[in-house]
């Protein structure tokens, strides 16, 4: 099934798209994702393949997922989702253990941004966010990321404190692309509390990155965004 799975992404391959998507994903030499490769298959394409081959095992799934290539590794995250979400406690239990056994290969942001809130942050809605903090606490970029990523599940219950903590650990991470996940988290906070965003950033929107502001107020009204930009608040 896999190598009937492999050979149908080889079909649909794009050279040209792929060309273009190794730039925007950043894998050159010294870069965030240095040596992925691409085939240069779209997202819904992907999606539609994940329901076409459902009934796959997520064990199975995971030799997808530790795949050179980014589109089988998508592929088998949107597998695991699937079974996820169709599972019983059980079947919940075991993806969570197979996420997190291979995490290494969730490495980049979008296979990040698709499985994180789907998969370690639902399952940890009503269980102990230790393995988060361990993540927020990583020298590796992605685990970092799924750390405050995950949280957007803690968020549409409404829970808001993990995000806000995680958002604290990460406040002068170095890297881009955690400005951009705690930013994008907080304006989510802000979606369902304004006041519990405007509380976390009145404390720290001074000395937070700028890129973490921007995205954590986009969706201010313009003067309270100037306001914001320039520390006048």
């Amino acid at each position: 099934m896999i190598l009937e799975i492999r050979k149908k992404l080889g079909k649909l391959a794009n050279k040209k798209r792929a060309k273009l998507l190794q730039g925007f994903f950043k894998t050159g030499p010294g870069e965030y994702g240095e040596g992925d490769v691409f085939l240069g298959i779209q997202v819904p394409v992907l999606r539609k393949l994940a329901k076409e081959y459902r009934e796959i095992a997520p064990t199975a799934a995971v030799q997808l997922l530790k795949s050179s290539v980014h589109e089988e590794r998508l592929l088998a995250l949107f597998l695991l989702v699937g079974a996820y979400a169709r599972g019983d406690d059980a079947d919940k239990k075991k993806v969570y253990g197979i996420y997190m056994k291979n995490v290494p290969f969730v490495n980049n942001w979008d296979l990040v941004d698709l499985s994180a809130p789907q998969i370690p942050g639902d399952y940890l809605v009503q269980r102990s966010r230790k393995p988060l903090y361990t993540f927020a606490k990583s020298n590796n970029l992605w685990k970092r990321r799924i750390a405050i990523i995950a949280t957007a599940a803690f968020i549409r219950q409404n829970d808001f404190s993990d995000t806000l903590r995680i958002s604290r650990m990460l406040l002068y991470d170095g890297h881009d692309l955690i400005h951009k996940a705690v930013g994008w988290m907080l304006r989510e906070v802000g979606k369902r509390h304004l006041l519990t965003e405007e509380g976390f950033l009145k404390k720290h929107y001074r000395s937070m990155p700028r890129t973490m502001l921007r995205y954590a107020i986009e969706r201010f009204p313009e003067a309270k965004r100037k306001r914001y930009l320039k520390g006048s608040v």
